[in-house]
């Protein structure tokens, strides 16, 4: 008698971390983009003058990735490429923030608050999510209802 794998189960919990983090990824790409330098006025601590910095192309390379994020939670485990698109985007935003922003904003607690918890926390849900919308997928694949 053949047994089949217990189905792995896609959680509703799961659709909702991605939709969180798609509308996270969101709202702090909307301030680089519209609020750009007043930004980086309040990253530096008012340290000094921030000029130059590209955060209109940074938020609008964000707003991209948080609207696939989001968009990623309608069919995740069909669309489970996207959520590998949003985390390819995640760490292309922690590593443009660290080496295009950090060393004219020098290392503080509101860079470091942002580049931790709004860019590189993100990636270990969204990895968990990932992970299991391809065990889904797969066990799927395999057992196809006829």
């Amino acid at each position: 008698m053949d047994q089949k794998p217990a189905f792995p189960i896609f959680p509703m919990h799961f659709r909702g971390m991605l939709l969180l983090a798609g509308m996270y990824t969101v709202a702090w790409s909307a301030f680089f983009k519209w609020f750009g330098p007043a930004l980086m006025s309040w990253f530096a601590m008012d340290s000094g003058v921030i000029e130059g910095l590209p955060t209109n192309w940074y938020g609008s390379i964000g707003l991209i990735f948080g609207f696939i994020i989001f968009i990623s939670a309608f069919y995740p485990v069909t669309w489970v490429y996207l959520i590998i698109a949003g985390i390819t985007g995640k760490i292309i935003l922690a590593c443009w923030f660290a080496l295009g922003f950090l060393p004219d904003l020098t290392w503080n607690k509101r860079t470091a608050f942002h580049l931790f918890f709004n860019e590189i926390f993100w990636l270990i849900p969204l990895t968990i999510v990932f992970l299991r919308a391809l065990q889904v997928k797969s066990y799927l694949e395999e057992n196809e209802i006829e």
